[in-house]
């Protein structure tokens, strides 16, 4: 049975009736937003305060915490880069699939390395990790989509730390999205405990050997600088119900900070400096504390506002800030009109896993199956259905 085409019109219909609302809404919104960040914008104390209040009344707050650089701060790129060896890593995944025929997963991590002014060719390696058998059933617990995406988040940054050894002058290393750990906190928490406590300590041997590392973050969607606006707005009453209070809720900090027509950063500048506010300071400590910048990787009357996350020990050096500053700025710069790190994009390449792939990797374990008289499942019915629906329609 096709869509409902009919149905899906009139509600259409009815998303457009409200645009002209919506909008003026979300403009009033942008506009309170705008006026409260000029007004705070160098009260940093007062904002460190309210945050701390709200933090004493729910210590899940999630939000930007101002460091010593005003909210509307802004710094151009450093006048060149520095010599430095760049690295790149990005991962993808096969996830268990109940309905095939052999259960297995997979894990693979792309990484390039660069010596910037070489002349040298960029290097590329991959790593795969097949998971059969046991490996899907950690702790006895079947692993979810959401742990095969922690193994990945974490055999990313091994990557990253397993390739940085032994190189010698400024190390320069990043992957794709937050370099906070993230999901399935909810599915096998010991599980996640033993990921993070595993990914702290690749961080902290990077941080030991001097390495910079950072989480790039294409087109955010987050609103960490704008709930701290909002936390400024609440009254006492407010602060107790934070969770409910969301007066700025049309705006994000990539409108913030790239807002069209006058962007608070121009092209290739970085904004202040602000600690992440959140449940996850409590493992992330000392020089291990997450931070965030937003920089602006577009090009004039194009603003491009990307979040980059970086641990305390890179916001500390200014130098390295610095150094991590010109370095993403020209990477940007290298993929022309979609601005979006070169090596982190090679990277990518490398580790996408393609559909014939898999296909492929399910076929060679099945053989290797049969020839050693392993018993064998066959595919759910459901799968068989779907799959003869597909093969009729082409």
């Amino acid at each position: 049975m096709p869509i409902n085409y009919q149905e899906v019109y009139t509600q259409i219909q009815k998303i457009g009736a409200g645009a002209k609302e919506r909008r003026k809404k979300k403009e009033d919104a942008q506009a309170q937003a705008r006026d409260l960040l000029k007004t705070y914008a160098a009260e940093l104390d007062a904002l460190r305060s309210k945050v701390d209040a709200a933090k004493a009344v729910d210590a899940n707050i999630r939000c930007a915490y101002p460091l010593d650089e005003p909210l509307a701060s802004s710094y151009p790129p450093p006048a060149s880069v520095i010599q430095a060896t760049l690295i790149a890593a990005d991962g993808s995944q096969i996830n268990p699939d109940r309905h095939a025929a052999v259960q297995f997963g997979l894990i693979n991590v792309g990484a390039i390395i660069m010596k910037l002014n070489s002349g040298e060719t960029p290097e590329i390696s991959t790593d795969t990790e097949l998971m059969y058998g046991d490996d899907l059933l950690p702790k006895g617990i079947p692993m979810s989509e959401g742990m095969v995406a922690l193994k990945r988040d974490l055999a990313e940054r091994k990557k990253l730390d397993a390739l940085s050894k032994g190189i010698s002058g400024q190390v320069v290393t990043f992957t794709d999205g937050p370099i906070e750990l993230w999901g399935a906190k909810g599915e096998d928490a010991n599980a996640y405990e033993e990921f993070v406590k595993q990914y702290l300590g690749v961080l902290s041997r990077l941080q030991t050997r001097d390495v910079i590392t950072a989480g790039y973050v294409d087109k955010p969607s987050a609103d960490l600088v704008v709930r701290l606006l909002e936390i400024m707005m609440a009254d006492n009453e407010q602060i107790q119900k934070l969770r409910e209070f969301h007066p700025l809720r049309s705006v994000s900090d990539r409108w913030l900070f790239g807002e069209p027509h006058k962007p608070l950063l121009p092209p290739g500048h970085r904004s202040a400096i602000f600690k992440i506010q959140s449940n996850s300071e409590k493992k992330y400590t000392g020089v291990l504390t997450l931070h965030f910048f937003y920089l602006n990787v577009g090009t004039e009357g194009h603003p491009w506002p990307v979040r980059v996350e970086v641990p305390k020990w890179v916001v500390d050096d200014k130098e390295k800030l610095n150094a991590l500053h010109g370095v993403l700025v020209e990477q940007c710069k290298m993929m022309g009109s979609k601005p979006y790190p070169y090596l982190l994009h090679r990277a990518h390449e490398t580790a996408v896993v393609k559909q014939e792939e898999k296909q492929q990797i399910e076929q060679m374990l099945s053989m290797e199956l049969r020839k050693n008289n392993e018993d064998m499942d066959d595919g759910s019915y459901k799968q068989s259905a779907k799959d003869l629906q597909g093969r009729t329609r082409r």
